[in-house]
């Protein structure tokens, strides 16, 4: 008939299933610090997926990404002016001062974990490093809207702000990639909502106690726009500027938001 339906929620979880989906975040969390840890110049992104892989099956998971519509690699590595979905690769070795992203996502007990993060290769650019660092602190300001009694684009408006106090702080100019943002998450990785990472306040579904969404800002040096490459996969900035992604799967709880990817 039209009209939007004003009670609309986003689904929620219990208890006892935000802490399976924690149990898979940790791990999620401990293979992005083994793959940062073994992250150089004259390694490739190939040789990152491989220590991923290698990392969520000895905990007992599933690589999400593995398979997922086709995807080749258990992570995502977008290095420099690739935004995200970035093929692990042989051809991509690393080098100082390059900016690599990795996102990755873990089935355990059938709930999945999926965060990202974004670093340096030794020594960047001064604007690359604040790049960095903003988009960490957008991830971090933006998901303090994730409580119960908000709207689902109260975080996303909440992320459009902390960007843009973001270039203040930081010093940096920062487009905010059009088109792409979070999800709802749970038994699947990817559930409804979909999030955008700027918008009006107020709009969408109700955010209720244990609901779940997965926060993942991702900023650039230039331009807002994108374009896919041939291979069906990887999202690259139109202008070729440097582009930073963070993510964490968040739930809303009485206590305030919940990070289950925590990277102990």
């Amino acid at each position: 008939m039209g009209f939007r339906k004003k009670n609309k929620k986003i689904a929620a979880k219990t208890a006892g299933e935000l802490d399976a989906m924690q149990a898979a975040g940790e791990i999620v969390g401990r293979t992005l610090q083994a793959v940062k840890a073994a992250a150089g110049p004259g390694v490739t992104t190939l040789d990152l997926d491989k220590v991923a892989e290698a990392t969520i099956r000895e905990a007992g998971a599933i690589p999400t990404f593995l398979g997922y519509e086709g995807f080749p690699g258990s992570i995502c590595a977008s290095v420099n002016d690739v935004i995200v979905h970035g093929i692990p690769s042989n051809d991509t070795v690393l080098a100082e001062g390059d900016l690599v992203s990795i996102d990755c996502g873990a089935t355990f007990d059938g709930w999945v974990g999926d965060s990202a993060w974004s670093f340096c290769i030794g020594e960047a650019d001064e604007d690359v490093q604040k790049l960095n660092q903003a988009t960490e602190w957008v991830l971090m300001e933006g998901l303090k809207a994730m409580v119960p009694g908000n709207r689902l684009t109260d975080v996303s408006h909440a992320l459009e702000v902390a960007t843009r106090k973001a270039e203040q702080k930081f010093g940096v100019e920062l487009g905010i990639v059009d088109g792409y943002g979070g999800h709802g998450i749970g038994r699947t990785m990817h559930e409804d909502p979909f999030l955008p990472n700027e918008g009006k306040a107020g709009r969408g579904p109700l955010i209720q106690e244990g609901s779940v969404l997965a926060i993942e800002p991702m900023l650039t040096l230039g331009t807002e726009d994108s374009a896919v490459l041939e291979d069906d996969w990887t999202v690259v900035t139109l202008d070729g500027s440097f582009a930073a992604h963070w993510e964490h799967t968040v739930a809303a709880t009485a206590h305030g938001p919940r990070i289950l990817t925590p990277r102990k």
